[in-house]
């Protein structure tokens, strides 16, 4: 009884002093700050850079447990082998089989990029490579170099880069490289221990994985000329590209599915002529002309059995009609007026599509054009602009290409109705002056046409003087 009151009485105590109670919370442990190193190799047999080798088997020992991540995708072996080594894991290390002839005299080096990583976190031993020789001495002469896309200016990180020690054309199409190495995000690739002597320089797309060039809608680059390698060297930049140009289409099914039947709400409309222009909200672009757009192939289109009408259905003339080639499409050209009401008047009878078609009664489409105000100037000035490289200005906006603008004799562009938005700026240097990027051609020896993007962004506000002054 006496140690019941004890114990009560130094309760009411401590609940007079909440200092000495919120010292008594029990608080879980944080097991630690999170560890963020990859493993570490800490033996191997035989050791990284043993000369006069002539094991089938390597074990590399690392100070935590491990994992290997996409292992056939990463693992690069140079000089390339005829047969890719087995490669094992378990628990704190790596083994490896090699299946194929080494070569006297040569140094070797495993490549595992991005695979290795610990078990626990992930963390990424990033290109780690086990180096060795079968002769007496580890090659050291190392190149470097960069890879973009011609079109783009942009590097493409998903390409390899090949090495030949076979000089003919043909040997990137039907050999494998001497030697291979990978890009960085920024296409930045490098070589090391690479053997004296004159090679081959390519960059490819390799989805096959057989390191060859086999169309010419793969994505491809080469040098001009060999590269002669006694010492380390930078190799310059390489413009990879892809020529789909001939390529052939998905053929047509043989026989078309039957088509579905109307429903019932539909059949009224299936009765008559369907029709509809490039008119979003009602608005027509100042930069566009009207399109009438027909569902169906037409059999005729009668430019007289139409009036275009201003608000005041006042009859408007000057303007006139192109039918494409597909029958589908016809084209009003007019010099549109800003901020102005207008009528399309079709006569019943104004078109027929192939199906028989026509309106059932007169109808009229009505829109209106975007006023100036929509819009805003523009004017870009270039500094070393070279004009005798046959620039031309592309805006893209999502990689998509808005407009494309060929340089006359001014440095200069200028638009007072621009659309409003965000754009990516590029320069393409138009060899040929036919407007459009050109793709290479490796067998004729021709490098394709080269873009340079601009780093600076393009804003341009409604309403608005857009002045910008770009250096390239």
């Amino acid at each position: 009884m006496k140690l019941f009151l004890s114990l009560l009485l130094f309760g009411s105590i401590l609940l007079w002093f909440p200092g000495i109670t919120g010292c008594a919370n029990m608080v879980p442990p944080t097991g630690g700050p999170r560890d963020s190193l990859p493993p570490v190799l800490i033996s191997a047999d035989p050791d990284e850079g043993a000369l006069h080798f002539n094991s089938r088997k390597i074990v590399l020992s690392f100070d935590e447990y491990i994992d290997l991540k996409d292992v056939r995708k990463n693992l690069i072996v140079s000089p390339v082998p005829k047969g890719q080594p087995s490669v094992e894991y378990k628990l704190k290390t790596i083994t490896i089989l090699i299946k194929d002839t080494l070569q006297p005299n040569t140094t070797y080096s495993l490549d595992f990029g991005r695979a290795v990583v610990d078990n626990h976190e992930g963390n990424v031993l990033k290109n780690f490579t086990y180096v060795f020789s079968t002769g007496n001495y580890i090659d050291s002469i190392r190149l470097s170099g960069r890879v973009i896309m011609a079109n783009t200016g942009k590097p493409d990180s998903s390409l390899i880069v090949l090495l030949h020690d076979k000089l003919d054309d043909s040997a990137v199409v039907k050999e494998k490289p001497r030697y291979i190495a990978r890009l960085d995000s920024s296409g930045n690739y490098t070589f090391n221990h690479i053997k004296p002597g004159t090679y081959a320089l390519y960059a490819l797309k390799d989805e096959s994985g057989f390191h060859t060039y086999t169309s010419k809608a793969q994505i491809f680059a080469f040098a001009d000329s060999p590269v002669a390698l006694t010492i380390n060297k930078v190799a310059p930049d390489l413009f990879a590209y892809s020529d789909t140009s001939g390529e052939k289409r998905a053929k047509k099914p043989l026989l078309n599915p039957p088509p579905a039947k109307p429903r019932k709400e539909d059949k009224e409309k299936l009765k008559r002529l369907s029709v509809s222009g490039n008119i979003p909200n009602g608005l027509l672009d100042l930069h566009d002309q009207f399109e009438f757009r027909f569902t169906v192939p037409i059999k005729y289109f009668d430019s007289s059995k139409v009036r275009l009408t201003v608000d005041s259905f006042t009859n408007i003339s000057h303007y006139h009609f192109a039918e494409d080639s597909l029958h589908k499409k016809v084209t009003l050209f007019y010099q549109w007026t800003p901020d102005t009401k207008y009528h399309l008047i079709l006569e019943k009878d104004f078109a027929e599509d192939t199906l028989g078609e026509k309106l059932l009664k007169t109808d009229t489409i009505s829109f209106a054009t975007k006023k100036e105000t929509d819009y805003g100037t523009l004017l870009l000035r270039f500094r070393n602009l070279n004009l005798g490289l046959h620039p031309v200005l592309l805006f893209y906006q999502n990689d998509k290409l808005i407009i494309s603008y060929v340089f006359g004799k001014s440095i200069r562009y200028s638009n007072k109705l621009f659309d409003p938005g965000d754009y990516d700026l590029r320069i393409l240097y138009d060899d040929n002056q036919n407007g459009v990027w050109d793709p290479g051609n490796f067998f004729e020896h021709r490098q394709p046409e080269k873009v340079v993007p601009i780093k600076r962004k393009l804003s341009v506000k409604s309403s608005w003087d857009n002045e910008v002054d770009i250096t390239l």
